[in-house]
């Protein structure tokens, strides 16, 4: 093991490489350019930190975005995460045509996030169109339009990561359980929960990341309307970049908050939910 050792840097050096040039060069260059007003990379002026400030006037709407796109997540990492864990349960019950039901719920996740926004988009409007309406004329059907589509896409990845976990609960404790009386309820709370809260974790963590840094089905959706009331941050993001003229430092700015709120969040559910896993 220890001859191994010696070999590590090389081994990881290609990641390494990879995750310098994917994230850590451009992350430290985007935080850099936060504290200018620029239009390139070579056309920049310091303004220290006007950008900041400007971030959080009503104007820019990132206030907004971000409290709606926590709204969602809210709501959406608590859904995506009952129905998988259920539906993984269900399917680890040695039912009939567990496999293809398995195959069925995880092919959403194949879709691209437009194809999907524009699908539900089409599936939405239809219903809605029955009552002289569409999904950009009221923001709460934009956010439970997202909640659904959320739900349909992601559901069958995290099904796929509760099966791994229960798949892995020793059967001799649920027989345990079982032989003292035990009924269903309680041996699920007390003992299979707490041997699945790794999956539970990994679940959570990439539900949280993937509601909160989600672009292409907002875009597709509702593209923000009405009146950006449903535009979430990396919506909101784009479009103070590339859209909105003179904003690219604040649009930086909000990219850089953006990240750290995200990858504080994602920390902070990883200790809770480590601590539940040293606990099991």
């Amino acid at each position: 093991m220890r001859s191994l050792k010696k070999y590590f840097p090389i081994f990881v050096l290609p990641t390494l490489i990879a995750f310098s040039i994917a994230f850590f060069v451009p992350f430290i260059l985007g935080f850099g350019l936060s504290f200018t007003d620029f239009t390139t990379l070579t056309d920049w002026e310091f303004n220290g930190i006007q950008n900041y400030i400007e971030v959080f006037d009503e104007r820019s709407g990132f206030t907004s975005a971000f409290i709606f796109t926590t709204m969602v997540a809210a709501v959406s990492i608590l859904t995506v995460n009952v129905i998988a864990f259920w539906v993984a349960w269900l399917l680890t019950r040695k039912l009939r045509g567990t496999n293809f039901f398995r195959t069925i719920f995880f092919m959403p996740n194949l879709i691209g996030g437009i194809v999907l926004g524009y699908t539900w988009q089409v599936l939405i409007n239809s219903i809605l169109a029955k009552y002289g309406t569409t999904i950009v004329t009221n923001w709460t059907y934009g956010y439970w339009g997202l909640i659904i589509l959320l739900n349909w896409q992601l559901i069958g990845y995290m099904m796929i990561i509760y099966i791994a976990g229960l798949q892995n609960v020793p059967p001799e404790l649920i027989e345990s359980a079982e032989l003292d009386g035990a009924g269903r309820w309680a041996t699920l709370r007390h003992v299979t929960i707490p041997m699945v809260m790794p999956a539970i974790t990994i679940c959570l963590f990439l539900t949280l990341a993937n509601t909160f840094k989600m672009y292409d089905q907002n875009l597709a959706l509702t593209a923000g309307a009405p009146q950006s009331k449903t535009e979430m941050v990396a919506l909101n993001i784009v479009n103070s970049m590339f859209y909105r003229v003179g904003e690219e430092g604040v649009a930086q700015a909000k990219a850089v908050i953006f990240v750290v709120v995200v990858v504080v969040l994602a920390m902070a559910q990883l200790r809770t939910t480590r601590r539940r896993e040293v606990e099991a």
